[in-house]
């Protein structure tokens, strides 16, 4: 049998068996491949994709090719983005319909495109910035067009420490523009915000801080995570999950 190894190297297979409702699994019990069927419910299956980015620019495009990493451009591409050619409706998608085309009987919806990001990295790097490295890459590469993973205008909501911006509801790409400011914290983009901008768009329910939604910045603790433990996430896999052994604390 296959053996399949998590990203830090343990061993899962009994978990994976065990879960055929989560992983796509053969007869044996062992891992399969099946990217096709996964792409294409992405594309006209899903009303939510919810993904984390290494970068993002002013616009909302999202990349996690770097200078000098190129990682994560699998899924992604396909998984967050908003299928044109979708041919059927959900609750979801109907939701973020904007009725402003000619004939308001031919209408098109949008798939939930949510991405979440820390305003920094390591060192105080910078999240949200003004160009994105992955066009530096793409020109030294050769490549056609810059490797972007999520374009911007599929984006609809983008999430970090400092708030939500709903960006589908922002009118025009310069308030989709301060809006995602409004949520950049301390960094360039974010210093450049105008208060009284933000302060609107707080009001009209497009940018949400913690306090917009009931919440206490300073209630925000570790002991509020539903796992708080390696050992927890093994206790609800009922001993089936085995992780690497840097990460037990038994």
């Amino acid at each position: 049998m296959l053996r399949q190894r998590s990203r830090h190297g343990g061993l899962q297979e009994d978990y994976i068996a065990a879960r055929p409702d989560v992983f796509f699994t053969g007869r044996d019990g062992s891992l399969r491949s099946n990217r096709v069927l996964c792409q294409l419910a992405g594309q006209y299956g899903v009303d939510l994709f919810i993904g984390s980015t290494l970068q993002m620019d002013a616009d909302a495009n999202s990349s996690t090719v770097t200078l000098g990493r190129l990682a994560g451009f699998g899924g992604a591409p396909n998984m967050g983005h908003d299928p044109r050619g979708r041919r059927h409706s959900s609750e979801a998608w109907l939701k973020l319909l904007k009725d402003d085309g000619p004939n308001p009987n031919i209408a098109c919806g949008h798939k939930l495109v949510v991405q979440t990001a820390e305003t920094y990295k390591k060192g105080g790097e910078p999240t949200i910035v003004e160009a994105l490295d992955a066009i530096a890459v793409g020109e030294k590469s050769g490549m056609p067009i810059a490797p972007v993973m999520i374009y911007g205008d599929d984006v609809t909501h983008v999430v970090t420490e400092e708030g939500i911006t709903y960006l589908h509801a922002a009118e025009g790409v310069d308030e989709r523009r301060v809006a995602l400011a409004a949520v950049a914290g301390v960094m360039p983009i974010g210093m450049c915000a105008d208060p009284s901008k933000t302060a609107a768009l707080r009001r009209r329910g497009i940018v949400a801080y913690p306090e917009d939604l009931g919440m206490r910045r300073g209630e925000a603790k570790r002991s509020l995570l539903a796992a708080r433990s390696i050992d927890d996430l093994v206790a609800w896999s009922g001993g089936l999950y085995a992780p690497p052994a840097r990460f037990r604390s038994w």
